[in-house]
């Protein structure tokens, strides 16, 4: 809900190796009519869900168009890849869907567009998610596990070369939330998470919920963090400041126990990666680092760049992927029937 993440990106393949170049990225904020009506997408009727999916479509083009024109990057973008916003997640009835109209931002641009990336694969039978374990395939692959803090947390494996990656749990679109409730856009780096109490009830209660026996591969919508998780924080009665730091320290305790149950390291340990928004929340890496100790985890920052945009430019190279025809959906990590080449493409 913070805004559209945009990335201009260079690839570059030899002989099967890929590299990426970031030449600029930025977040443009949604305004406040789409900070008002995304949240409220899925209680309108068919007719008005997809009004909204067109003119979504047309606003994501007109902010792509003008990022290209002030950066100068007009003859210089040859595809877009757009994910759009997800309304809808339900792998279990082969149906996910993402708003803004892929043809509407073609025809502002001028330029072809990818987009739908995940229905191939929820078609094949597959979660749909995550997707960005095929980037983590060719331009982190020295990483062995890599943890994504956004409005859900999701992990990554790559262990003897066959990577398993899923959702742990929401993170940011909780945490947010509950700021929220406190006038605030996000608790900045966890200080007021910080400055509360640990429930253990509340902590017990949240650690019990059925999702967390399931192991990979699986997904999470975002009704699960608004509705099943929001339901136990708002009804346990304490402040926002004892509901963060709960809340903190239940993702925690989700990473550290999906990194066991699903043994995704060895006994040698090693060290895990994070990206996402969750990344600046120092007292969140903080709980997460205490409780990797004991399987030997350190954890890592990397550069701004791949902290804020390492899911954008893994669409991007979804996108090239599938304009060059080859399997960009991994059925590793989604549990589908096969690796799959997903995106519908519009020309212009």
């Amino acid at each position: 809900m913070d805004g559209l993440d945009i990335v201009h990106c260079t690839f570059e393949e030899i002989g099967g190796q890929w590299s990426v170049l970031v030449n600029h990225g930025e977040c443009v904020p949604f305004n406040e009519i789409w900070k008002n009506e995304l949240p409220e997408l899925t209680h309108l009727s068919g007719l008005q869900l997809m009004l909204r999916h067109s003119a979504f479509g047309r606003w994501m083009g007109e902010v792509i168009h003008e990022f290209i024109e002030k950066n100068n990057f007009t003859h210089r973008v040859h595809l877009i890849a757009s994910h759009g916003h997800t309304v809808f997640h339900e792998p279990q009835q082969h149906m996910t869907f993402q708003l803004g109209e892929a043809s509407a931002i073609a025809a502002q641009t001028g330029i072809p567009v990818v987009s739908d990336l995940r229905n191939m694969d929820v078609a094949l039978g597959g979660q749909g998610a995550p997707i960005v374990p095929i980037a983590e395939k060719y331009l982190w692959k020295d990483e062995k596990l890599l943890l994504n803090i956004g409005g859900i947390c999701n992990i990554s494996s790559n262990q003897s070369n066959q990577l398993i990656a899923f959702d742990i749990c929401p993170a940011n679109r909780v945490l947010n939330a509950l700021a929220a409730l406190m006038g605030k856009e996000y608790d900045d780096q966890g200080n007021v998470a910080r400055n509360g109490q640990l429930n253990e009830a509340l902590l017990s209660t949240l650690n019990a919920l059925p999702y967390y026996d399931r192991l990979a591969p699986k997904s999470l919508n975002n009704e699960f963090g608004i509705q099943t998780v929001g339901r136990f924080l708002s009804e346990s009665g304490l402040n926002i400041p004892d509901q963060l730091r709960t809340y903190t320290e239940h993702i925690a305790l989700q990473i550290a126990r999906a990194i066991r149950d699903n043994q995704l390291l060895t006994n040698e340990g090693g060290r895990m990666m994070i990206t996402g928004g969750g990344a600046w929340n120092t007292y969140l890496i903080e709980r997460i680092a205490a409780h990797l100790n004991d399987l030997k985890i350190e954890v890592f920052i990397p550069d701004e760049n791949t902290i804020q945009y390492k899911e954008a430019i893994a669409m991007a190279l979804i996108g090239v992927l599938r304009w060059r025809e080859e399997n960009n959906v991994l059925c590793s990590v989604s549990g589908a029937s096969r690796d799959s080449i997903g995106g519908a493409l519009w020309m212009p």
